[in-house]
């Protein structure tokens, strides 16, 4: 069942796999009970209205003696809703779209599970299973990780964890004494149950990791490995293996399987446009010379020298990583651009577990790793014959008065009031507002109390309820403000009041 307005689109997406019943109204989502019940449809099995309906239609239902189902908010899901309704048995309450996504959702995370579970690996550090048909792990590192107090340590590593690391490096910087090394070891183990690793190339540093119980040491090559290779052996230790100085890779992990080391090969990735390509030929070359060996894969060494977006660049790099046999994804999140690349190689290493168990490509997995882009865009609504154009305020002091509040000696945005269509400003009788983000929320200062969360709608109800607001454009202008604060939480991005989420494209 569709409106006027909609029947054009719903005719398209149903394809001539149900009827269309066009009811007298023109927006889809006003249907009622009683319009069905006028109607009276017989003869059907079940009976599709917009998901975006949320009267009660159980009533209707037993008189029709026909089931009334949500179907999806946008008329384009129902060619993916139609043809699964033998499969999955639709709701009253939640509009299919969201249905079958969680249901797509639920069976990715239990075939995860399943094909993890029943992978073999040639490597196992404290539990995690490292290589062979198992899922690619992310290895997180915490850069200087010896400059920072217990307390921050601690709070890192719980972090890393949270964004789903499977196991927590601590960079060690190279002016770092051993007694410090041991002591970030002590305190990240402490934090977490994840396997931790030390990353050096001084063997005193290496040695002192290992005797402070780490689980794998990064990383050691030709001058070191005589040194601490004994040790990490002895002490049942993984390592991850570099080629140099003046030794190849091949040769230096022959010297340290000889030594008894349980090894990783890393033939090192190169930056974009310093031998990337390149670099990506020697990992294949690596993984078919010591098949039984896992590869060690830098994907921050890319990402961080990349100015792009890294949700597409990680997801890329973890294919290209799975296809050459990479069994550990390893990134920082140093620059301010790359946070958030452990979360999306982790989740990019499960679309890619997942894609490989059906022999497919990493798309329609029930996972994604979409963020701004679309995976099937909603259609737009006709331009209307006969419209009042209406263009944007400009903020200039030509056209209208801005009014920014001074705070802390310094020039900071506070909130505006405009009256539309004119130049001139007027306060808000009941105060301003300054609006920022804080630790995930979304902070609101007034004269009168300061409130805090995490919803645009539920804050802007509170200072109307309070009565905080008595001008419509004030309101209007809060309510934008607190909307792009949320969305600045929910994309990870920083928020500055009265400056543009995102930049001006050229």
């Amino acid at each position: 069942m569709t409106g006027r307005l909609a029947e054009g689109m719903v005719r398209v997406a149903v394809g001539g796999l149900a009827d269309v019943l066009v009811m007298d109204v023109d927006v889809a989502s006003f249907i009622t009970p009683k319009m069905i019940r006028d109607a009276a449809p017989t003869g059907y099995d079940i009976i599709l209205i917009p998901g975006t309906i949320t009267a009660d239609f159980g009533p209707v239902a037993a008189e029709l003696e026909t089931k009334i189902r949500l179907g999806p908010k946008h008329a384009v899901d129902l060619r993916r809703v139609l043809p699964l309704l033998d499969e999955v048995e639709l709701s009253t309450t939640v509009p299919a779209c969201l249905l079958l996504a969680e249901r797509m959702r639920s069976e990715a995370w239990a075939a995860i599970l399943e094909l993890e579970a029943g992978a073999e690996a040639p490597l196992s550090i404290k539990g995690v299973k490292v290589g062979g048909a198992c899922r690619m792990k992310v290895l997180a590192e915490i850069v200087d990780a010896t400059r920072l107090d217990d307390a921050a340590l601690a709070e890192k590593v719980r972090h890393y964890e949270r964004e789903g690391a499977d196991m927590i490096d601590l960079g060690i910087p190279l002016d770092a004494e051993p007694a410090a090394v041991a002591r970030a070891v002590i305190v990240a183990k402490e934090a977490t149950s994840l396997p931790v690793s030390v990353d050096s190339l001084r063997p005193d540093l290496l040695k002192a990791g290992i005797e402070a119980g780490c689980d794998l040491v990064l990383s050691l090559d030709g001058s070191n490995l005589e040194e601490v290779g004994p040790l990490a052996a002895s002490a049942g230790v993984p390592a991850v293996v570099l080629p140099g100085p003046e030794a190849s890779l091949a040769e230096n992990l022959r010297r340290a399987l000889a030594l008894g080391v349980r090894a990783m090969a890393d033939p090192v990735l190169n930056p974009p446009l310093q031998g990337l390509a390149e670099s990506i030929c020697r990992y294949r070359e690596v993984h078919q010379a010591f098949l039984e060996l896992p590869l060690f894969f830098g994907a921050g060494n890319v990402t961080e020298l990349l100015d792009a977006d890294s949700p597409g660049a990680n997801a890329l790099l973890a294919s290209m990583g799975a296809e050459v046999g990479a069994a550990v994804l390893f990134t920082p999140e140093y620059s301010d651009k790359a946070r958030g690349s452990i979360r999306e190689l982790r989740r990019a290493s499960e679309m890619i577990l997942l894609a490989g168990a059906r022999r497919s490509p990493p798309k329609d997995l029930g996972l994604d790793l979409l963020v701004l882009k679309e995976k099937h865009r909603r259609p737009e609504e006709e331009m209307p014959e006969e419209y009042v154009a209406v263009g944007a305020i400009r903020r200039d002091l030509g056209e209208v008065e801005v009014v920014v509040e001074e705070e802390g000696g310094g020039r900071g945005g506070g909130d505006i009031g405009v009256e539309f269509g004119g130049p001139r400003w007027e306060m808000d009788p009941a105060g301003s507002f300054r609006i920022g983000v804080a630790k995930g929320k979304i902070v609101v200062r007034h004269d009168a109390v300061t409130l805090v969360g995490t919803s645009a709608r539920g804050l802007l109800g509170e200072i109307v309820s309070r009565g905080l607001v008595t001008r419509l454009d004030h309101a209007a202008y809060l309510g934008r403000e607190l909307e792009r604060a949320e969305i600045a939480i929910g994309l990870g991005r920083s928020y500055s009041q009265d400056e543009p989420l995102f930049p001006t494209k050229n």
